[in-house]
């Protein structure tokens, strides 16, 4: 069954009006969180690749 235009805008208006918007507190709250899981993960990362980096450097110093 095709929708019309006016009852689609009408639906669309209707679920639209059944979105909760996050707060400010929200927002910004999820946001610090998502900096700092960022951060973390980069960290991780980073001594992963020197771990990795330094284990490769001795076998290679080790082998020839």
């Amino acid at each position: 069954m095709a929708t019309n235009p006016v009852q689609f805008i009408q639906q669309t208006r209707a679920e639209v009006a059944k979105i909760v918007w996050p707060t400010r507190r929200e927002v910004i709250l999820t946001t610090i969180m998502v900096f700092i899981m960022a951060t973390l993960t980069a960290i991780f990362f980073a001594v992963v690749d020197i771990l990795i980096r330094t284990g490769l450097q001795g076998l290679f110093d080790i082998l020839g």
